[in-house]
């Protein structure tokens, strides 16, 4: 039985100097015994910024590539994921104590469930934190539950992208992150909350770090005419998705 959590992280050249912060986020992780946790980290492009802060771990593999965005440096990197399950870190964020081991112990609990979150909380340049109300309660997500949400609230999502972990072959059978400039993990939620029940974890979960060179803080994010088009995509796919009928775990052969 595979008993590995693959994480993948993108990342690029402002974003590099936080890599050793992700790292001993890592290496803090208790994993239930027997399991194990390997790193794959994606460079979007090929320069000479990233490799000084990747750490020398025989449990963490590196490679660069054409830039296309973080959705695209994260799906390539999945022709390296060996692990049963997939946990997303992005290269500016940090893992809680815990965090894996919760995850795993999710999807080992209950094979209906594809997919998990968790509570994130703000990691201000002070090094403080803020948590936000509104979080769901900790359990079950049913299937559309994301995208109803998503809707009602302004394309806000009632659970955050950055903390997911999945199934792999889920992850694979829907082709990885969106292929958008940003947006590409909401657009990813969405589609799995299209095709299976998810779980959210009340446990913080995540850090989320908040620092000057963020993509999501510059200008073109919020653009409004891309912002629609974003959106429009990624709930086109959701939508079709469930219509589909197209289910996570699938029924069972006659």
């Amino acid at each position: 039985m595979n008993r590995r959590v693959t994480v993948v992280t993108a990342v690029h050249g402002p974003s590099a100097r936080f890599l050793p912060d992700a790292y001993a986020s890592l290496c803090a992780q208790r994993l239930p015994a027997g399991w194990e946790w390997d790193w794959v980290v994606q460079e979007d492009g090929t320069t000479e910024d990233v490799r000084p802060h990747v750490p020398d771990d025989a449990r963490v593999s590196f490679r660069g590539g054409r830039p296309g965005g973080p959705g695209v440096a994260r799906t390539i990197a999945l022709a390296r994921a060996e692990g049963a399950y997939v946990k997303v870190l992005d290269a500016d964020d940090q893992l809680t104590p815990g965090a894996l081991a919760r995850d795993v112990a999710v999807l080992e609990a209950d094979p209906t469930v594809g997919w998990t979150t968790s509570r994130v909380l703000d990691l201000l340049p002070d090094g403080s934190t803020a948590g936000f109300p509104g979080d769901p309660d900790d359990g079950p997500i049913e299937r559309g539950t994301v995208l109803g949400h998503w809707k009602r609230n302004d394309f806000r999502a009632p659970v955050h992208p950055a903390s997911l972990c999945v199934r792999r072959e889920l992850l694979t059978a829907l082709g990885g992150w969106m292929a958008l400039p940003a947006s590409e993990d909401t657009g990813l939620l969405l589609a799995l909350d299209a095709v299976s029940r998810g779980w959210f974890t009340a446990e913080a979960g995540l850090l989320y770090r908040k620092w000057e060179g963020q993509v999501t803080g510059r200008p073109a994010h919020t653009d409004p005419a891309e912002r629609a088009a974003r959106m429009a995509v990624a709930e086109s796919r959701a939508r079709a998705l469930a219509a589909f009928g197209w289910a996570y775990p699938p029924p069972p052969a006659r």
